[in-house]
C-alpha cells in the first residue's frame, strides 16, 4: 500500500433505465445510477463488515437456504413505487423498492479482503456523479447491498416483473454497465494549509469505456477517466431519521434502515455530523450514508499520485464481463454510447 493508501480495488458504474422503459436515450430516462467496490487490499486486510444475517444480505442469505431446501421461498413484500406513494408509506424518495421491509446493516464479522470477494453495491441519489466544477456541492449516497457472494450483486442489476394495485404490470429493466476502473481510498493530511483537516479521498481511474469511445453516457453522469472526490460518512444517530431533507438538497434514509455501526466505528463520531471515510470498514454497512465532494480530475496534480490501471480498454480482462456480463446491458462500457 502507498502512503495514505487505506484500501484499493475495483469500481464498477452503472444505471439503470426508469420503470417501464426498455432502453435508455438519456439521463431523463434513467432511474438510477450505481457504483459497485470490490476491495481487494488494504492497510488492513481483514476488514469488519455487517453480520451476513442482517440486512438485505441476510434476507438474501435466507432465501437461498429456503430454496436450496426445497421448501417455498418467502415471497418478498412489494413496495410501493419511489415517489409520492412510497413516501406516503414511509420511503425515502432515493430508498427506492423494499426498503420499508429491510434494516440496515448490523453486528460484525471479519472478512479477509485479500481472499475472499467483498462488494458494496452505492446508490447516488442525484443519479449523476459530482461535477468537478462544483467543488462545493456535496451529493449524497448509501450503501444498499454488502455481500461477499457475486450472485447478490447479479441479482440486484437483474430486471424484474411486478404487480402494483394501482398501476398494474411494471417491468423493471436491467441495469446498464457504465464504467469499470481501478479505485483506492486514502486518508490525506494537507500541509501548508491553516484551518485544513485530515480528511478521505475516493479516487478512480476508468480502463472501460475505451478512451477513443464516444463516451456520451459517461459524460451524462459526470463519470471522467480520472476523478478525486472527498468521502464522508454521515452519523446515523445525528439527524431526524424520517427521509426529509438533512440538508444540501438531499434526503436521509429512514432510521430502521439507516446502518447500526459496532461500537468501535461509532463511536469514532464523537457527535459530529460527518467523519472520514476511515477506516473504510464503514462502507460495509448497508444503510451507510455517505457524501461525496468533488476535489479533482486530475488525480497526478491535485495528490501527486499516478493511479495505474491493470488492463486499460481490453474487454478481454475486464472483470466487470466476467462476474456481471450476464446480468447487465454491456454496450455503454464497450463503446461508451447509450442503450
Amino acid at each position: 500500500m502507498g502512503p495514505g493508501e487505506e484500501e484499493k480495488g475495483e469500481i464498477f458504474f452503472f444505471y439503470r433505465p426508469k420503470v417501464n422503459k426498455e432502453e435508455a436515450q438519456g439521463p431523463d430516462d434513467v432511474q438510477r445510477i450505481y457504483i459497485v467496490l470490490r476491495p481487494q487490499s488494504g492497510k488492513q486486510p481483514v476488514e469488519e463488515k455487517q453480520a451476513s444475517e442482517s440486512g438485505k444480505e441476510g434476507r438474501k442469505k435466507g432465501r437461498s437456504i429456503k430454496e436450496g431446501s426445497g421448501k417455498q421461498p418467502v415471497e418478498e413484500k412489494q413496495a410501493s413505487e419511489p415517489g409520492k406513494e412510497g413516501r406516503k408509506k414511509g420511503q425515502s424518495k432515493e430508498g427506492g423498492r423494499n426498503n420499508d421491509t429491510v434494516e440496515g446493516g448490523r453486528g460484525t464479522e471479519e472478512v479477509d479482503i485479500e481472499k475472499q470477494p467483498l462488494l458494496r453495491l452505492i446508490v447516488m441519489g442525484k443519479k449523476r456523479l459530482p461535477n468537478p466544477s462544483e467543488r462545493s456541492r456535496p451529493f449524497w449516497g448509501f450503501v444498499e447491498l454488502v455481500t461477499t457472494n457475486v450472485d447478490d450483486i447479479k441479482t440486484a442489476l437483474k430486471g424484474e416483473e411486478y404487480d402494483t394495485a394501482t398501476r398494474g404490470r411494471r417491468h423493471r429493466p436491467p441495469a446498464r454497465a457504465l464504467a469499470e476502473g481501478v479505485y483506492r481510498i486514502l486518508r490525506h493530511v494537507p500541509s501548508g494549509r491553516q484551518g485544513r483537516q485530515e480528511h478521505t479521498h475516493l479516487i478512480y481511474k476508468l480502463e472501460l469505456p475505451p478512451s477513443g469511445s464516444e463516451g456520451e453516457p459517461q459524460e451524462s453522469f459526470n463519470v471522467e477517466r480520472e476523478a478525486s472526490f472527498l468521502i464522508q460518512i454521515k452519523n446515523p444517530e445525528v439527524g431526524r431519521g424520517d427521509g426529509s431533507d438533512i440538508g444540501g438538497g438531499f434526503r436521509g434514509l429512514q432510521t430502521k434502515r439507516k446502518a447500526a455501526f459496532p461500537a468501535r466505528l461509532q463511536g469514532q463520531f464523537g457527535g459530529k455530523r460527518f467523519i472520514p471515510a476511515d477506516p473504510p470498514d464503514f462502507l460495509n454497512y448497508e444503510g451507510c450514508e455517505l457524501l461525496l465532494i468533488s476535489a479533482s480530475d486530475d488525480i497526478e496534480e491535485e495528490l501527486g499520485l499516478e493511479l495505474k490501471t491493470e488492463c486499460e480498454a481490453d474487454a478481454d480482462c475486464s472483470d466487470l464481463l466476467q462476474m456481471f456480463g450476464e446480468a447487465a446491458a454491456t454496450k455503454p462500457l464497450l463503446s461508451g454510447t447509450w442503450v
